[in-house]
């Protein structure tokens, strides 16, 4: 009976290349991320008190939506 291996060895420096690039992604991302919460609440300080009962927000809800919308 053969035995089958099928696990290889990655070329040297693939696992921190790897890494690396995780990590600039996870950067990126989060500075987006930050960026369109921003913008959102900028839009909502906008809007009108009677515009923001229309969507159902309150003025002083307005940072936590911004950041809630970020999950979604």
């Amino acid at each position: 009976m053969a035995i089958m291996t099928t696990s290889r060895a990655v070329p040297f420096g693939a696992v921190s290349t790897f890494r690396i690039v995780n990590a600039f992604d996870a950067l990126i991302s989060g500075i987006v991320g930050a960026y369109r919460a921003h913008k959102t609440e900028q839009v909502l300080q906008g809007l009108s008190n009677a515009q923001l009962e229309d969507i159902g927000l309150e003025r002083a809800n307005i940072r936590a939506a911004s950041q809630r919308a970020l999950q979604h």
